[in-house]
């Protein structure tokens, strides 16, 4: 062992010490081609190298149409054709710096991170929620918040194959910093893993509390692959129709696993595969990627960190699987509701209870405050499984404020521009929550 630990740490120094020799060099051209941005990137290779810079692109909310990737050796060479989100090239000079960033020899490596992202100033306390999905889960979780004097400044929200997994960064309603009382925290967390444990499903339920900000969305692929959504006992059948296409082969006379993906095309597809490949344990030596149209084509060539392609039909059927999943966990499921208003505490905790209260279940979130704005998108969907009506939606948007909720869908759900409301707390249902609160101790009575 601690020969095989010295190794390591040699490596590790060489590495250092080839990306010091030879530092990445990070092009944009915009003259190469006419309607996109070429991002090229030569650096030496290290894990990770690959998930990094996508990550930076993807977190600049850019649009990769095309991508050629090539790392054998201790080299890495990659060329993205990339665009804004309306389709236009790139005007901004920064792109270059970032992905420089991310690669420096400084930067701490991919091995030892918790994440990736581009955050890095501790403001927020961090929680993170992982359990079995169910209607009302998301309004218990910021009632207990609310409660818990907890001000909810962003979080994330996804389900997939009946599973929930949710990021929520926080801070104390009096002062505004992060929670760093031990004990308080504690309390949260206790309280919160009282929310996700049911009496059929208490072993999967997973609450963990830490001070900072991580990379969301990384965290929630992590998340949901640790927590086994891919698994096929999970699997709902009514959405099989809809599986993007995954094919794993080898190719014995090169040594490489070769996967190829097919499916309508959709904004940060390549990050969600590069995420998956990467947290099974396998390197891409090669890949190319095409997203000129409604599909989305990918090919890669992999191997397992050990070297070697994949051995087993049982390996080659889990790679599938977890692929399938990476990319349907995104995928917006229900109708888009958009919510904009002034920030206020228990905002969350209200509109989700009446989500609930009208049999909508919440499949997807992203909340955000901009200064002292509220901007939160929210995916409902029929808590029965029936299609969501007109008339759940309009009595919906009628008592949080048709001035507030917007509906963005096909020309079926449209805003009637005429009419306006105000959010009222005296239309809000209390019953439910008042109860659910009351068996956890956080309300003296309910009505």
């Amino acid at each position: 062992m601690e020969c095989w630990m010295q190794t390591v740490k040699v490596d590790d120094e060489f590495q250092k010490f080839v990306m010091r020799m030879n530092p990445p060099r990070v092009t944009v051209d915009n003259t190469s081609t006419l309607n996109t941005t070429l991002i090229k990137v030569d650096s030496a290779n290290k894990r990770g190298s690959l998930l990094e810079v996508v990550q930076v692109l993807i977190d600049l909310n850019l649009r990769i149409t095309r991508a050629y990737i090539s790392s054998d050796g201790l080299w890495f060479m990659d060329v993205f054709h990339v665009t804004d989100q309306h389709g236009n090239k790139l005007r901004e000079d920064h792109v270059a710096d970032l992905i420089h960033q991310s690669l420096a020899p400084r930067a701490r490596s991919f091995r030892s991170r918790r994440s990736v992202g581009l955050q890095s100033v501790v403001e927020h306390t961090t929680i993170e929620l992982t359990g079995r999905d169910r209607p009302g889960l998301l309004s218990e979780i910021f009632a207990v918040l609310t409660h818990l004097n907890c001000n909810v400044v962003a979080s994330e929200v996804w389900t997939h194959n009946s599973r929930m997994a949710s990021v929520v960064y926080i801070t104390d309603q009096a002062t505004g910093f992060p929670i760093d009382d031990p004990h308080r925290l504690a309390h949260i967390e206790h309280l919160l893993l009282s929310v996700l444990m049911e009496d059929r499903d208490k072993t999967s339920a997973n609450t963990s509390v830490s001070i900072g900000a991580t990379h969301t969305e990384r965290r929630l692929h992590q998340m949901m692959y640790a927590d086994r959504d891919y698994d096929l006992m999970y699997l709902n059948s009514s959405n099989q129709l809809r599986k993007p296409q995954v094919t794993v082969e080898n190719c014995s006379e090169r040594g490489y696993t070769v996967v190829n993906l097919r499916c309508p095309d959709r904004p940060k597809l390549l990050f969600d595969a590069v995420c998956t490949l990467t947290d099974m344990q396998y390197v891409v030596y090669h890949a190319t990627v095409i997203a000129e149209g409604p599909d989305a084509y990918q090919e890669y060539f992999i191997r397992h960190i050990d070297g070697c392609p994949i051995s087993s039909e049982a390996e080659r059927q889990r790679l599938i699987h977890c692929l399938e999943a990476a990319i349907k966990r995104r995928t917006s499921e229900g109708i888009r509701l958009e919510l904009c208003s002034d920030d206020r505490v228990g905002l969350l905790s209200d509109v989700t209870r009446i989500f609930r209260e009208n049999g909508l279940s919440v499949t997807r979130a992203e909340v955000n405050t901009r200064g002292s704005q509220a901007v939160n998108v929210f995916y409902v969907i029929d808590s029965s499984g029936y299609p969501v009506k007109s008339e759940t939606i309009e009595a919906v948007r009628n008592e949080i404020g048709k001035t507030i909720l917007h509906v963005k869908e096909d020309e079926y759900w449209k805003t009637d521009a005429q009419e306006s409301g105000k959010f009222s707390i005296g239309t809000l249902f209390k019953s439910r929550s008042e109860k659910f609160l009351y068996h956890l101790g956080l309300v003296k009575s309910y009505s």
